[in-house]
C-alpha cells in the first residue's frame, strides 16, 4: 500500500477525552474512530490487526479441533428465559422490540444460542464431544464503558463452546484449550499468567488469562517461584504471605485479563435440555465448557504495552503489526518504487511513504504507526551500499544490498 492512497488521518495532539493509553494510541496513530464511549470503528491500519488477531486464533482454535460457525447477535427473549437470564442478566442487555412487539436482545454473549443449535442436532454419545467457536460482535450494556477499547459497549470477541459426554472429558479437553491459549498470547507478543478466579453467574470458578500491568483493572496475588495465582475477588492470601503451594512469597500486581475459560459442567445444558444417549441408551445432560477471548480487548493490551508515550513511538510484534514492512523514500521515489513492486511480487506486504514531505514527518508518522521493520532508501544508504535496514523489535540496524533485501527481511524474526 502506498501511503499517500492510504486512509488514515494522524494526530499530533492527544484526544481530550481519552482515559488509556491505547484510547489515546489508536485515535492518533489513525487506527480507529471513537464514536461515542465504547463505541470505536476501526480503519483500515487498525483493521489489519484485528484480521491478523482473528487469524492466529482461528489458526489455534482449528488445531484443537474447535469449528467455526457464526452466530446471530439478534435474539429472542424466549431463548434467555430457558436459563433464567433475561431478568438476572437484565442489567447488561440491549433489548429491543421488533415491529410486531416480540421482544428481543443484542446477544452479550452465545450459551444459550450454542446449546441450543447442539440440542437440536445431537443426541448420542457418538456424536460428542464437539467443539464450537465463532469470532462475532458482542453488545453489552456497559455502565462503565472507559478505557478505549479494554471496556466498551461493542465489541469483538472469540467464544468457543464445548460439549462433552463426562466431566473427565471436559477437564481433557480444558486443558488442550489452556495451552492453546498460551500459544495464541505468545504469538500476539503478550506475556501472559494463568490465574484461578470466580465463575460469576457461570460456574464455581474460572481461569483468567490476565497481563499483568500497572493500568489493569484486576488485582492478582500471584507466587514469586510456582504458578499459583488468584484473583484478588477469590484470594485467601495477601501481598507478602508465603505461598500456599510452596516455600515462595505473595506478590500484588495489577492485570489486564485478555481471556478466560470456564467448567460451565450443566449450567445451560440442563435447563435447555441438552441431552444424548450413552452406550447403554441412558438418557445423561452434556457437559460443556466456555473459552474466551477478547479480540479487540487483546489489540488494546497489546497497545498498552508496547506504545512509548513518551517518545510517540509504537513497535507492533512482528505477526500482528498493520505492515510489515514500512519502506521510507527520502526524495528516492524511483529507487523505492522498484524495491516496493520486488517486495509486493513476493508476497511481503510492505507501507510505501511515498509522500513529498519533510523527513521528519515522515519518521514521526513511522513511530507512530509502528510497523517492526523499517526500510530506509535515501542518497546516504545508496552510497552505503544499499538500503537501510532497522529491525525495531531487535534494536538493530545495517545496510543491505538491494538485491539482498528480500531474504534479509524474511530472515528476521517474527517477534
Amino acid at each position: 500500500m502506498k501511503q499517500s492512497q492510504l486512509f488514515y488521518k494522524t494526530r499530533k495532539e492527544t484526544p481530550a477525552d481519552a482515559d488509556s493509553i491505547n484510547a489515546s494510541y489508536f485515535i492518533r496513530a489513525g487506527f480507529a474512530h471513537k464514536h461515542m464511549a465504547g463505541v470505536y470503528a476501526l480503519l483500515p491500519l487498525g483493521f489489519r490487526v484485528l484480521k491478523k488477531i482473528e487469524q492466529i486464533i482461528r489458526e489455534e482454535m482449528n488445531t484443537i479441533g474447535g469449528q467455526e460457525i457464526l452466530m446471530n447477535v439478534l435474539q429472542p427473549k424466549e431463548l434467555w428465559e430457558e436459563t433464567g437470564r433475561w431478568q438476572s442478566a437484565v442489567d447488561i442487555f440491549y433489548k429491543l422490540r421488533d415491529s410486531r412487539g416480540k421482544e428481543l436482545c443484542l446477544a452479550p454473549t452465545h450459551e444459550e444460542e450454542t446449546t441450543d443449535i447442539v440440542r437440536g442436532s445431537t443426541n448420542s454419545y457418538k456424536n460428542l464431544p464437539i467443539a464450537l467457536y465463532q469470532i462475532q460482535a458482542k453488545f453489552r450494556n456497559e455502565p462503565r464503558a472507559k478505557s478505549g477499547l479494554l471496556r466498551g459497549r461493542e465489541f469483538i470477541m472469540k467464544d468457543l463452546y464445548s460439549f462433552h459426554t463426562s466431566e473427565d472429558d471436559l477437564w481433557r479437553y480444558y486443558d488442550v484449550v489452556r495451552a492453546a491459549y498460551f500459544k495464541i498470547f505468545d504469538r500476539l507478543g503478550l506475556s501472559v499468567k494463568l490465574v484461578e478466579a470466580s465463575g460469576g453467574v457461570f460456574s464455581k470458578f474460572s481461569h483468567e488469562f490476565q497481563v499483568l500491568t500497572p493500568v489493569g483493572e484486576d488485582t492478582i496475588y500471584y507466587c514469586d517461584k510456582c504458578d499459583f495465582a488468584q484473583n484478588k475477588e477469590i484470594a485467601k492470601v495477601k501481598d507478602g504471605d508465603k505461598c500456599p503451594g510452596c516455600d515462595g512469597r505473595i506478590k500484588m500486581d495489577r492485570g489486564i485479563e485478555v481471556g478466560n475459560i470456564f467448567p460451565l459442567m450443566a449450567r445451560f445444558s440442563e435447563p435447555m435440555g441438552a441431552v444424548f444417549l450413552d452406550r447403554d441408551g441412558k438418557e445423561k445432560v452434556m457437559v460443556m465448557g466456555s473459552y474466551g477471548i477478547g479480540l479487540t480487548r487483546a489489540m488494546a493490551t497489546v497497545a498498552e504495552m508496547k506504545y512509548d508515550a513518551a517518545k510517540n513511538a509504537m513497535v507492533w510484534p512482528g505477526e500482528i503489526a498493520p505492515y510489515r514492512i514500512h519502506l521510507i523514500s527520502l526524495n528516492k521515489n524511483d529507487q523505492a518504487n522498484r524495491i516496493y513492486d520486488e517486495l509486493r511480487k513476493k508476497n511481503i506486504e510492505v507501507l510505501f511513504d511515498d509522500r513529498d514531505i519533510s523527513a521528519g514527518e515522515k519518521f514521526a508518522e513511522a513511530d507512530l504507526i509502528g510497523c517492526p521493520i523499517r526500510l530506509i532508501i535515501s542518497e546516504k544508504s545508496l552510497a552505503a551500499g544499499g538500503a537501510e535496514l532497522v529491525d525495531r523489535i531487535d534494536n538493530k540496524i545495517k545496510i543491505v544490498s538491494v538485491g539482498e533485501i528480500s531474504r534479509e527481511i524474511k530472515g528476521i524474526t517474527k517477534g
